[in-house]
């Protein structure tokens, strides 16, 4: 049987959700979820290092054979969308020096591999990655089930 190590990142300056699950050759596997949370007072330079060294750290501890990160969908709002932007880029930055093979997916390609839905809500994905983890809850805070789904989706399994 092969197993792999898939870590999934939701990038997001306040939050980067993240999840790392093992896929034992079609049986999914939560290893470990969370957050890196940046506090909004600090400086944003300051912020993205945080982002930056803490998905180091989560790449080393867990050494994955695929890293999966959600891709920048289109926002209304400019300045918001910069930041995640800027906060992607450093977790990119980490996964490239990592030497890790990564793959991009857009929310509504996460949303359609764990729900069969590409439109599916939020409670509706986190109770399908509830499910297919086979968790007693659904993983809080929401960014880190978002960190999930996206591992999920890369393991292409459902």
């Amino acid at each position: 049987m092969t197993k792999r190590i898939i870590v999934g990142f939701d990038p997001g300056l306040a939050d980067t959700g993240w999840g790392v699950i093992e896929d034992q050759g079609g049986k999914l596997i939560c290893l470990a979820y969370g957050s890196i949370k940046t506090p909004a007072k600090t400086e944003t330079s300051e912020r993205l290092e945080t982002i930056y060294k803490k998905t180091e750290e989560i790449l080393k501890k867990y050494n994955p054979e695929l890293v999966a990160i959600e891709k920048l969908f289109f926002s209304r709002n400019v300045t918001s969308a910069l930041l995640v932007g800027q906060a992607r880029g450093v977790v990119l930055l980490a996964i490239e020096q990592a030497h890790l093979p990564l793959i991009e997916f857009t929310p509504n390609q996460v949303k359609q591999a764990v729900s069969c839905y590409g439109a599916a809500g939020k409670a509706q994905i986190q109770k399908m990655v509830k499910m297919i983890l086979k968790l007693k809850e659904i993983p809080k805070p929401d960014d880190a089930a978002d960190g999930l789904a996206i591992a999920i989706c890369a393991s292409g399994k459902k």
